[in-house]
């Protein structure tokens, strides 16, 4: 069992950056592919960012490419998500979600655990 807590959100302006954290529980958390993803109002869930095990692949929605770094530390059991040259079109709740990895799908799901999101809301 995982548990996901986001953390970092909030209101900024056009152009600021911000970095959300995604802290979990759990001895294994090296073990988890963990993903990141958002929902706007009206909106469906999308993909935003996705990292594998050791951090070391990277995979991104087209829409945060170059502006985006999703990163871990494994010894703070911690997943970061550093959003850069943020868009009034980057609003949403930010979410982190987990699994054990083996996906063949791009957004690396489905995943099996998911934290209570984060509020970002970027002002024009």
């Amino acid at each position: 069992q995982v548990q996901l807590v986001e953390s970092g959100g909030g209101l900024v302006q056009a152009g600021d950056s911000l970095t959300l954290s995604c802290a979990a529980s759990g001895r294994t958390f090296s073990r988890y592919v963990v993903g990141w993803f958002r929902q706007a109002p009206g909106k469906e869930r999308e993909f935003v960012a996705r990292t594998s095990w050791s951090g070391g692949i990277t995979y991104y929605a087209d829409s945060v490419q170059g502006r985006f770094i999703i990163s871990r530390d494994n010894a703070k059991n911690t997943t970061y998500l550093q959003m850069n040259s943020l868009k009034p079109e980057d609003t949403a709740v930010y979410y982190c979600a987990a699994n054990r990895g083996g996906s063949t799908r791009y957004d690396g799901g489905p995943y099996d655990y998911w934290g209570q999101g984060t509020q970002v809301t970027v002002s024009s």
